[in-house]
């Protein structure tokens, strides 16, 4: 059995930052292992909807350390590596392969998988998720021999392709199950605008509808509506959700719910045993709520926080939840949770492509949308989320003056 002060059972941004932040906290040769399921060093995720699909980015930009970086510092990467086990008492992963790893510690940096369409058709050739590096080749060359793409779902994921797809002179057709893009997000003013934004450049939105079936002859060459309409398309591409992976620590005794469930430090039920990334239903000091988040920088940060823990350190979890996007020529940012919400500040114009969003809980700055506004705008706003701080709602609202006029 080989045998490991630190293990990261999970190949994706988590370890990459996790084993970065590692080496600088002085880990010494042959003390870690990664075992990743994935083909691929670690790697940025963000680029696979936007700048790798596009085209942009390389394969070697988006590594977060140099593939040499491991080997130089001895970390054993084993890539293609599953696990048929834990035991966390005894403190080994059983290898799908055969044999055992032991660790001192385990970072459970498993992420999330796509869900799928459970639907006719639902087997053709053609029909994309996007979540590896793989995923997003894939689509990638599906791009370059169609003419007509249809993208399921409104959130980033959905949002990102069809933005993408649209600008390789693809007409794309998005599908909404709600009825309004992103509505998980979005007030309803920001869905308009950003519906009229994707509609001005040729993409189409059908919205509170369903796919009820793919049709075609080996690959997909038509959708089907839960009206019955057909919508003839070459490829399809569905951002409906993801689910943390769990299944691979099933019967281990770890508590899992949605995802692993950990505390304010990132630790298991399981004593030496933590989570991070999309995989961790984490207990959040700054809302005093449970969570668990979906994005680059929830992993970036929890990775950085859970290598710092393993290497002594010992202070709550604390961070406001972060999302940024780009699509077209647009970026925008978001910080915080808007839900309980009782009162939503509209700040600029929401005709053109420069204004915020701010979200007030009883005055208090529960969140905030930032979409090219001036940096005072985009600084103030996790600052002032996590120090809880009083607005003035009207004040808010006056673009004439700075911001900071709105400090109660």
């Amino acid at each position: 059995m080989s045998e490991y002060r630190f293990v990261i059972l999970g190949g994706g941004m988590v370890a990459g930052y996790a084993t970065k932040q590692l080496v600088e906290s002085g880990l010494k040769p042959g003390e870690l292992a990664i075992l990743s399921a994935d083909t691929s060093i670690p790697y940025e995720r963000p680029p696979l909807s936007k700048g790798f699909l596009a085209g942009k980015d390389s394969e070697d930009s988006i590594r977060i350390n140099p593939e040499d970086f491991y080997r130089k510092n001895k970390i054993d990467v084993k890539l293609g590596c599953e696990i048929s086990g834990l035991d966390a008492k005894g403190k080994r992963l059983a290898l799908k392969s055969g044999g055992d790893v032991g660790f001192d510690k385990l970072i459970i940096a498993t992420g999330a998988t796509p869900r799928t369409l459970e639907i006719p058709g639902a087997k053709l050739g053609n029909l994309h998720y996007l979540r590896s590096l793989d995923d997003s080749k894939l689509i990638r060359r599906s791009a370059e021999r169609v003419k007509r793409a249809v993208v399921i779902g409104g959130g980033f994921i959905g949002m990102e392709v069809g933005a993408v797809l649209a600008q390789k002179g693809i007409a794309v057709t998005m599908v909404l199950t709600e009825d309004r893009i992103s509505k998980r997000l979005f007030t309803p003013q920001m869905s308009e605008f950003f519906e009229t934004y994707y509609a001005a450049r040729n993409v189409g939105i059908i919205k509170s509808t369903t796919v009820t079936e793919l049709r075609g002859d080996g690959t997909v060459n038509a959708i089907v509506l839960g009206g019955g309409q057909a919508i003839p398309c070459e490829m399809v591409v569905a951002g409906i959700g993801v689910r943390p992976v769990t299944d691979v620590i099933a019967n281990s005794g770890i508590e899992v719910g949605d995802g692993v469930m950990v505390n304010e430090y990132l630790e298991s039920s399981a004593s030496d045993i933590y989570a991070a990334g999309d995989v961790a239903n984490y207990q959040d000091v700054l809302f005093a709520k449970r969570r668990r988040l979906e994005h680059w920088d929830n992993a970036v940060s929890q990775g950085q926080y859970v290598a710092r823990a393993l290497m002594g350190e010992r202070t709550p979890f604390k961070h406001v939840p972060y999302f940024f996007s780009d699509v077209f020529d647009l970026s925008y940012e978001y910080w915080g949770d808007s839900s309980g919400a009782d009162q939503i500040v509209h700040r600029g114009d929401l005709s053109g492509k420069s204004f915020s969003v701010w979200w007030l809980r009883q005055k208090r700055l529960v969140a905030a949308f930032v979409m090219s506004r001036p940096d005072e705008e985009r600084d103030a706003a996790p600052k002032w989320i996590e120090a809880r701080q009083t607005l003035s709602g009207s004040k808010l609202e006056e673009v004439s003056r700075p911001i900071s006029a709105a400090l109660e």
